[in-house]
C-alpha cells in the first residue's frame, strides 16, 4: 500500500526569508535617494560632498587698526603670537603696501592663523630718499683732507614723517654719534636692540645709512614706534 502524506496548507508553501519584511523599507530609502538625485540632477558624489560642506562658512575676522598699532602688535591680540604678523600682511597685500606702514582706520582682514607662517617680505618699508653729498670746494690753501668711513661727515633728516621726527629728536641727523650711554646712530640703538632688529654686530658704531634705515624698519615692523615714541614725543 503507498503511503499517502498529506502536508497541511502553511507547510506546502515556500517560507519566506528572514530579511523579507526589512526590504520594503529598503526600497523605500532607495527610492528617496533616488528621487532626491533625480531633482537635484547631481551625482551620488556630489550629493554626499553637498551634504558634507552644507554649512556656510563663517566669516572672515577683521581688526580696525588703532593709533601706534603695528602688525606684530595686531598678531599678538588676535593670533597671541607676535611673529605671525606675516600673515596678516599678505593677507591684506591690496591694502598695506608697506608692512611698518599702518594706516589708523584701516580694516584689516584676520584670516585663520595657518600651520606655517609665511616668509616676511624682502623689504618692510619705502627706500629712503638718497642723500644729496655736499659739494667739495677745494681751497688754494690747503687741499681738502678725506675722512674716514665711520666719521660724520653730513647731516641726514630722513624721509619723512615718523623717522625723520625721531631722527631730529636723537642725533639731529648725525648717522655716527654715539651717546656716552653707547646707544649709536640716527635713531640712538643700544649694542643689543641693533642686533636684534638684524644689524650687524660688526657694524655698530660705523653702520651706513642704509644699514641703520633697514634696522630701524625692521624694528617699526616687529614693535611700532613705542620703541621711540615715549621718549621723543613723536
Amino acid at each position: 500500500m503507498a503511503a499517502v502524506v498529506c502536508l497541511a496548507p502553511q507547510a506546502q508553501a515556500d517560507p519566506a526569508p528572514a530579511h523579507a519584511a526589512a526590504q520594503p523599507a529598503a526600497v523605500t530609502q532607495a527610492a528617496t535617494v533616488a528621487d532626491a538625485l533625480s531633482r537635484s540632477g547631481m551625482s551620488p558624489a556630489e550629493l554626499f560632498s553637498a551634504l558634507r560642506t552644507g554649512a556656510p562658512a563663517a566669516p572672515a575676522a577683521s581688526y580696525t587698526v588703532r593709533s601706534g598699532d603695528s602688525l606684530s602688535k595686531i598678531a599678538e591680540k588676535v593670533y597671541h603670537k607676535q611673529g605671525a604678523w606675516p600673515v596678516l600682511y599678505w593677507a591684506n597685500r591690496a591694502k598695506v603696501h608697506w608692512a611698518n606702514v599702518l594706516g589708523e582706520g584701516q580694516v584689516l582682514k584676520v584670516p585663520a592663523l595657518p600651520a606655517k607662517i609665511p616668509a616676511a617680505p624682502s623689504q618692510l618699508g619705502p627706500a629712503p630718499a638718497p642723500v644729496a653729498a655736499a659739494p667739495v670746494q677745494a681751497t688754494a690753501s690747503a687741499p681738502a683732507q678725506a675722512t674716514s668711513s665711520g666719521s660724520y661727515s653730513g647731516s641726514y633728516s630722513g624721509g619723512g614723517g615718523f623717522a625723520s621726527c625721531v631722527i631730529a629728536r636723537e642725533s639731529g641727523g648725525n648717522s655716527q654719534v654715539m651717546n656716552s650711554s653707547g646707544h649709536y646712530g640716527l635713531y640712538q640703538f643700544s649694542s643689543s636692540t641693533w642686533a636684534a632688529y638684524g644689524g650687524s654686530s660688526a657694524d655698530f658704531g660705523h653702520a651706513s645709512v642704509s644699514e641703520q634705515n633697514r634696522v630701524f624698519n625692521n624694528a617699526m615692523a616687529q614693535g611700532g614706534q613705542s620703541n621711540w615714541s615715549p621718549y621723543d614725543g613723536c
